[in-house]
């Protein structure tokens, strides 16, 4: 039954149109019976008329007589109606008034109020309204509602119906029920100052009668329903604006929260970037090694963290999206270069620039170590060099020859023949160091300017000996001939010795040459090449003793026929103790060039047990991480029960991830002893540090960001009352047509799929849709995107219309609110994020200060910076 209804029966109770013109001649004999219950009904009905009749600004004193001519009758019908009745008869006969009264109660007919038995106790609206009142009364201790006549004898009732809608006006916690006078004066005083429901019964009365009269008490307490109607509305429309007002604040804290993360994000690849994108080499192999393991840090300490928070961005921004579909707002658009495709951009920049960074490390460490072996040979053999040059020039720029007799020059001769096969011998020494100056050179050496000054020194004196040699040889073959035949033995002894001497000394070079190698079969190379040369020395000691034989035969000559030697050979200055010394000094070095040689193959056997190692440990990670990442992708696109039961399987796939770390950071930890070896191949894998790196990154972004997608469709279910069933049928449906298993679904089968669920599209439908569930133009349609679609297209969500009709509820049906509406209807937080945002309404017959909600209500749902 509608108000209208309730309170029309109110104001006719039981008349008929001969009742009511009766009473014009006889009203004392229906209602004799009981003249208090008469004088009651009279005085609560006559109160209860004039609240509604002084509206219009009329009132009736005594109903026999005003309400005879139906005028007034018709005037209450339309105050509590709001309607407008037919003209009434403005005549004075019977037959006026009974039409008047007639028109009233024809009124009262089309509303569907009947006139026959409609005492209180027989109606629906009784029941109602009693309804209301024990609801409202519940929480109150000492009343108990089951009537209108007894339950309100004390006044707590009235008390507490006043307290519940308005506790301002009534301290309920003082009241006592053994003052029902007391109690029910305070209620009729309170109703009639504060909510203008005129004072239609006494107390006494109440108190000293057995049973109050039904009507009277029904009568009154209807006023209250009334009265409080409205506020019901008010405090409905409030709940409601509050309700859509928390959703925006918390949807504004999210997307503050994805700016300050996007932003922090951001600012942090931006300062990185560049401290890996300086390539500037240091100049020293410690200085490098430090570089790298600063580089270590980053990876093992600065990064995971950030990696997280990549992840938990893209997660909040999934998150953000799905509450905002789901309270019917626009998408969020983050600020200008802050969208998750934007991070990703700058994410995927900085792995570049990152891989490019470590490349260019161990680019560089090689390179130092390359420059620092060279620089090392480079000195080795300009010592040697510079130790067999000493003196050169000052014995080639004698002039010996001048004085000396013909032996002697012919010795001489002889000696100068020596010394130029032994200064070609070295020729091959003084380019070696020439090539190494110049790989120096090419390899930026950062102590080029020396290498160039020793190397050019020793380049110069090489010329200069030339030039001297071939200078004193000049001099020399012009006395040449002055010279007669020499002791061929001593010729022979010297002939002998140089080449062998020689060969010592690349013997002894080469045995201490140093080397660098990065593998076993580099070093056993090495190894082989000794062994080789070990095989030579039989051969070359049999040399040996020949050379010393025929110094042997000289002693024996000269011991023979009493000649004294000299102890000099006219022909060398190698002595037989001089190629013994060298002989002694070669096997020296042979053992000690084993002993580094095999010093190098254990070091070469324990790089190749890390490599070992570590391909044991990414031969088992590498495939683990693959087989996770494809266990996550079947449980997310596969129907295995609720979403509940998904997202614990989830739960558990992640917390087994998570237990895994261990065996990654094991491996970080054989990486770092590779690369501490200088171990930068590994054919035993096809597992690189930064492949387990790069996957296993992906494989927690992809657990959390599949989690936050099951998070999501249980958040859309629960908002959008989707059902497990229907859930199951749209996921039934998406992997019927997930043709490559993958989680998503090109154009073709999306629009397959639409159509096998009853959809008609045309090409511009079509094109519409795939705005909504590819608004990023990637081609394909992912199940989020899809249920989001199928939520939308199945779900009921809140409007922009309904929080302009609540706005307008607070607003007494204006079309704009003052800030003092707003602060008294809604809580501090509320009234004053709406003050803050909503603009000013422009209009003449609007107060000042005045505020559009209208359009703010159609910001909360559109494009705006709310």
């Amino acid at each position: 039954m509608t108000a209208i209804e309730t309170q029309v029966q109110y104001a006719t109770y039981t008349m008929t149109s001969e009742q009511v013109y009766s009473q014009e001649d006889d009203w004392d004999r229906d209602l004799l019976l009981d003249p208090a219950w008469e004088k009651q009904q009279r005085k609560t009905f006559t109160a209860w008329c004039n609240s509604h009749l002084r509206k219009a600004g009329t009132q009736i004193e005594n109903i026999e007589e005003d309400f005879r001519n139906g005028l007034k009758l018709m005037l209450l019908l339309e105050v509590i109606s709001g309607e407008r009745l037919p003209r009434p008869d403005k005549g004075k006969m019977r037959f006026h008034k009974i039409a008047n009264v007639n028109k009233a109660l024809d009124f009262i007919c089309s509303k569907g109020v009947k006139l026959v038995s409609i005492g209180a106790e027989e109606t629906s609206a009784k029941e109602g309204l009693l309804l209301w009142c024990q609801r409202k009364t519940a929480p109150y201790r000492n009343v108990n509602v089951q009537n209108f006549h007894i339950s309100w004898k004390d006044g707590l009732a009235l008390c507490a119906l006043i307290h519940r809608h308005r506790p301002d006006l009534i301290d309920y916690s003082k009241l006592r029920k053994d003052d029902p006078i007391g109690n029910l004066n305070t209620a009729f005083e309170v109703a009639e100052k504060y909510l203008d429901i005129p004072k239609m019964l006494d107390a006494e009365d109440i108190v000293n009668t057995p049973k109050p009269d039904e009507k009277a008490i029904m009568t009154y307490v209807s006023c209250f329903y009334h009265a409080f109607a409205g506020a019901e509305q008010a405090e409905t429309a409030a709940n409601r604006i509050c309700k859509v007002l928390a959703v925006n604040q918390e949807n504004e804290k999210l997307m503050q929260e994805y700016e300050k993360l996007a932003s922090e994000l951001l600012e942090w690849i931006r300062r990185t970037i560049p401290w890996l994108e300086n390539r500037v080499a240091e100049q020293s192999m410690r200085a490098m090694q430090q570089k790298l393991e600063d580089f270590r840090d980053y990876r093992r300490v600065h990064k995971p963290p950030k990696v997280q928070e990549k992840c938990q961005l893209e997660i909040n921004f999934n998150t953000l999206q799905t509450k905002l579909r789901l309270s019917n707002r626009p998408a969020f658009m983050p600020s200008e270069g802050k969208m998750v495709s934007d991070i990703a951009n700058a994410w995927k920049g900085l792995e570049q620039v990152e891989k490019g960074y470590e490349e260019w490390l161990l680019t560089e460490i090689r390179r130092l170590e390359r420059l620092d072996h060279l620089a090392e040979k480079f000195k080795q053999k300009c010592s040697l060099h510079e130790s067999w040059t000493a003196g050169k020039e000052e014995l080639l720029s004698m002039k010996d020859y001048e004085s000396a007799s013909l032996m002697e020059i012919r010795a001489l001769m002889r000696k100068h023949e020596a010394f130029e096969s032994d200064l070609a011998a070295h020729q091959d020494r003084v380019e070696q160091i020439a090539a190494i100056a110049q790989e120096l050179n090419e390899l930026d050496y950062h102590d080029a300017v020396t290498i160039n000054s020793r190397c050019q020194g020793i380049c110069d004196q090489w010329d200069n000996l030339g030039t001297l040699t071939q200078k004193r040889r000049d001099s020399l073959e012009r006395v040449e001939k002055l010279w007669e035949t020499i002791d061929q033995l001593y010729l022979e002894f010297a002939k002998r010795a140089a080449p062998f001497n020689n060969w010592m000394d690349g013997a002894m070079e080469d045995l201490q040459d140093m080397f660098i190698v990065h593998s076993i079969e580099e070093i056993q190379s090495l190894i082989t090449a000794h062994d080789q040369f070990k095989a030579t020395l039989p051969e070359a000691d049999k040399e040996r003793m020949t050379t010393m034989g025929i110094q042997g035969e000289i002693v024996k000559i000269a011991q023979t026929y009493g000649i004294k030697l000299s102890g000099i050979n006219p022909y060398t200055v190698l002595s037989p103790q001089d190629i013994t010394n060298k002989w002694d000094a070669v096997k020296h070095l042979v053992p000690l060039r084993d002993q580094m040689l095999q010093e190098e193959v254990a070091r070469q056997q324990s790089n190749e047990r890390l490599r070992r190692q570590f391909a044991a440990q990414a031969n088992i990670i590498g495939p683990w991480i693959q087989t996770k990442m494809e266990e996550i992708s079947h449980v997310s696109v596969d129907i295995a029960g609720s979403l509940e039961e998904q997202m614990s399987s989830l739960k558990q796939y992640e917390q087994n991830i998570i237990n895994y770390k261990s065996n990654i950071d094991k491996l970080e930890g054989d990486h770092q002893l590779s690369q501490e070896s200088l171990i930068f191949d590994n054919k035993h894998t096809n597992y690189t540090m930064e492949h387990v790196r790069v996957g296993w990154e992906q494989l927690l972004t992809t657990i959390a960001r599949t989690i936050n997608e099951v998070e999501n469709q249980i958040l859309t279910r629960d908002a959008k009352g989707i059902s497990q069933e229907q859930l199951n049928e749209f996921r039934a449906s998406f992997n019927h047509f997930d043709r490559k298993r993958n989680g998503m679904m090109d154009p073709d089968d999306f629009r397959a799929c639409l159509i096998s669920m009853g959809y008609d599209l045309g090409e511009v439908e079509f094109a519409r849709i795939m705005t909504l569930v590819d608004s990023n133009n990637t081609g394909v349609v992912t199940f989020q995107a899809f249920i989001d679609f199928m939520t939308r297209e199945t779900a009921e969500t809140d409007t922009a219309d309904q929080v302009m009709a609540s706005f307008k509820i607070l607003a007494s049906d204006k079309t704009y609110i003052t800030v003092e509406e707003l602060r008294r209807e809604l809580p501090p937080e509320q009234a004053d994020y709406c003050i803050s945002r909503m603009t000013k309404y422009v209009s003449g017959d609007a107060p000042p200060g005045a505020l559009d909600y209208i359009s703010f209500s159609s910001a909360l749902y559109g494009e705006s910076d709310l």
